[in-house]
């Protein structure tokens, strides 16, 4: 397809014309289709359906001989936090707590705790000054990055500094230079692996880097939200390297505090949050947990063990979950390529896995698109979502959630998608 930016007004508007065309018509289709957020769809939460009649009638003890019914075990199930250790790559299951169903609530927590009590600074679990009374307190966000890490700062009053994202991760150069030079950066949200919404995995040497990087505050904290950490849609997928290994070795194991979830693997609402970090931080962690709740729902992480079984099961059962959205990806690909390719007004991430991808508007349109495919039936997430307070400061980027939406919505969806940034790119372009 031609460069939009070569050619003539008169070329412009008859493309235009012919897009308008191809846009009333979907109008006219009266479409109800929803992108807005990566759901897993009705045939995903299938892939689980043998967790509803598990454990089983009489069938309540753990293989270590635990009475998943009553009260006790604030950390989880010893055997169902080896098989979270392997996935998170923390030395054991000592370092695991097992949650409810959503980290998004165990990454809350974890700030409302810094806040009012402080982290620990030593290996003996000595915690320093509370966040909250420190002075104004401030969190990196690399950006475009996930909408719902950005609320938790914007609920406390947390201010958030943007720090740009590429094809390696955050840019690392400016992220030294900030947290050395201020002590009131206190941490940084990271979605590693699949990162949302690039699909972008980080590089060794930014994983180091986070590792090694000398840091003002010494309460410094990685949020290391690892929420696709088995989310491939490849056979082999992207490698990410350990960033707790990493850290350990530099004398800063602390500073890691890593975060994952089944709500994607098994049941949404009705799956298992993980939090795993050093020594000094799980028994912090704990105390405070000990004051809030009398143990958690092992019945439920009962029915996990039995139906993951292990790294082999979780391997197995995840790529059932890649059979049915990769088709879904590659068609979004297929149908931005087909539309898109050399017009110059859009780029789009290809990841290898997760659940999003990251479309790019010419400069000043994203917010325009939004808007004129909600007008012809299909929802996305707000332009600007995925930057702090919502603001993006060039109004390009737009995540897209393939997962939810049948074969044919998604491809539909797609199509008015980029029908929509072509005439917007065009109305910008025209004199």
């Amino acid at each position: 397809m031609s460069d939009f930016q070569k050619l003539s007004p008169a070329e412009l508007k008859e493309r235009k014309s012919a897009l308008e065309k191809r846009y009333a018509e979907f109008q006219s289709q009266k479409l109800a289709l929803d992108m807005t957020r990566g759901k897993p769809a009705p045939e995903q939460l299938d892939l689980a359906n043998e967790l509803l009649a598990l454990p089983g009638a009489g069938d309540f003890k753990s293989p270590g001989g635990t009475d998943c019914r009553n009260y006790g075990g604030v950390d989880g199930l010893p055997e169902l936090r080896a098989l979270f250790a392997e996935i998170l790559e923390v030395p054991g299951a000592d370092q695991v707590i097992i949650g409810g169903n959503a980290s998004l609530t165990m990454m809350h927590d974890t700030v409302v705790r810094a806040l009012l009590h402080g982290v620990p600074v030593s290996d003996d679990g000595k915690c320093g000054e509370p966040w909250g009374q420190s002075g104004p307190v401030k969190f990196l966000c690399p950006s475009p990055g996930y909408d719902r890490h950005f609320s938790v700062c914007e609920h406390f009053g947390i201010e958030m500094v943007t720090v740009g994202m590429d094809d390696r991760g955050p840019d690392m150069d400016e992220v030294e230079r900030l947290v050395a030079a201020d002590a009131s950066i206190k941490g940084i949200w990271c979605v590693p692996k699949y990162s949302n919404p690039t699909g972008v995995t980080y590089a060794d040497e930014v994983v180091d880097r986070l590792a090694q990087m000398k840091t003002a505050a010494p309460d410094f904290r990685i949020m290391w939200d690892n929420a696709y950490v088995v989310h491939h849609l490849t056979d082999t997928g992207d490698t990410l390297k350990n960033l707790y290994s990493a850290a350990a070795a530099a004398g800063n194991a602390n500073r890691v505090l890593i975060f994952a979830s089944t709500s994607k693997v098994t049941l949404a609402g009705a799956g298992l949050a993980v939090f795993g970090a050093s020594p000094a931080n799980i028994a912090d962690a704990k105390k405070h947990l000990s004051m809030q709740t009398i143990g958690p729902d092992k019945v439920n992480q009962l029915r996990h063990l039995k139906f993951l079984k292990d790294m082999n099961g979780v391997r197995a059962h995840m790529q059932k979950h890649a059979a049915l959205i990769k088709p879904k990806f590659d068609k979004v690909l297929e149908i931005l390529e087909n539309e898109l390719a050399g017009t110059g007004v859009a780029a789009w991430t290809s990841p290898n896995g997760g659940y999003f991808i990251s479309l790019d508007t010419a400069k000043g349109c994203a917010a325009a698109v939004v808007k004129m495919a909600g007008e012809a039936g299909v929802k996305l997430t707000g332009a600007g979502a995925t930057y702090p307070h919502k603001k993006d400061p060039n109004d390009a980027n737009i995540r897209l959630a393939p997962t939810l939406p049948s074969p044919p919505e998604i491809a539909a969806a797609t199509e008015v998608v980029a029908v929509c940034v072509q005439i917007v790119a065009i109305q910008k372009l025209l004199p």
